[in-house]
């Protein structure tokens, strides 16, 4: 659930945002889109690992799905942003609904697996079908409003988009739907046995992580006025599971840290080192040791720390038995 101390996170950090491109500084305004970008596609992949418990490592196929679709439509067909955009969305709901229905009758690590298959699936059309995406050369030249040519019109539309999927996933982490899921996480036995079709729940949340992951691979799209068969790779959906454990996976904010500490990393590193791969490996490294639920939780113990040493922090065991029984009692 997202606590009211992390609400007031998300509207610090918001504000934030929408006092960049006040500052002057036009290379700032592009790293707020792409960490605003970052975010909403950690927070869509944290929508299915964080709240029910099903590890993705093909995460990025609906990225790419979503990205791809919507500058092919405006570029090649001619559509308008307001339908080209909601139907790449819908789009990748859609895959997500197929590729999920054959996801979530495997658990654990086969789970993990086929959702890399079907990934590397989804990367292999991009790049083989080289009329239609422009193969491995990438999707170049979109064809966008001339506002969303400028860095100002790209940074808006994405500031919109971010807060309002933000929100909307927001309210399905404290919805009763949201419980549920954590109910499932913590004890799928049990949850099936209080009444929840746990098989039909696993796949609600495959096909909502997809949908918000196209719209984060729509806004990529967008920006840089193309798309690249690598955003459908196996590497793309290493990269966001980090931004992920980063910032920890049972916090709604998680992601966001995540994506913040990571995309701040990664240009800190690049900027004063030759092999900064490298360096960003140890860094995070030394991190997960530090904090190995997330930087998130490990604040939060920090800060509930008695004088004495005791921490006042409840199991999450007991988190998901409180959720297991109102999921029971909505589904009775």
């Amino acid at each position: 659930m997202c606590s009211p101390l992390q609400t007031r996170f998300l509207i610090a950090f918001f504000a934030a945002l929408a006092c960049l491109p006040l500052l002057g500084l036009p290379n700032l305004v592009d790293r707020g889109t792409q960490v605003m970008i970052l975010c909403l596609f950690a927070l869509s992949l944290n929508a299915l690992i964080g709240h029910i418990g099903s590890i993705s490592f093909g995460h990025a196929a609906f990225y790419a799905i979503g990205g791809y679709t919507c500058v092919i439509l405006m570029t090649r067909l001619g559509a308008p942003l307001w339908l080209a955009m909601p139907a790449a969305i819908a789009l990748g709901a859609l895959c997500a609904l197929v590729i999920g229905y054959f996801c979530v009758r495997l658990n654990d690590i086969y789970f993990a697996m086929l959702t890399l298959a079907f990934s590397m699936l989804v990367w292999a059309v991009a790049y083989k079908w080289k009329d239609v995406t422009g193969g491995g050369d990438g999707f170049v030249g979109a064809k966008v409003p001339d506002w969303l040519r400028e860095r100002h019109g790209i940074f808006w539309l994405t500031f919109v988009v971010v807060a309002l999927s933000t929100a909307a996933l927001r309210m399905l982490s404290n919805s009763t739907m949201g419980q549920t899921f954590i109910a499932i996480r913590e004890n799928a036995t049990r949850a099936a046995f209080v009444g929840v079709n746990v098989r039909r729940m696993r796949l609600t949340a495959f096909v909502i992580a997809g949908a918000f992951g196209s719209v984060a691979g729509c806004l990529m799209a967008l920006m840089i006025r193309g798309m690249f068969p690598e955003s459908a790779f196996w590497a793309e959906s290493g990269r966001v599971m980090i931004v992920v454990l980063l910032g920890g996976m049972h916090a709604f904010i998680g992601p966001i840290v995540g994506a913040i500490v990571l995309f701040l990393l990664e240009v800190s590193t690049a900027q004063h080192f030759e092999y900064w791969p490298f360096v960003l490996g140890l860094v995070l490294l030394a991190i997960v040791m530090v904090a190995p639920d997330g930087l998130v939780s490990r604040v939060a113990r920090l800060l509930t720390r008695r004088p004495g040493g005791v921490v006042q922090a409840g199991g999450t065991a007991a988190a998901g038995q409180a959720a297991a029984d109102t999921a029971g009692s909505s589904h009775a």
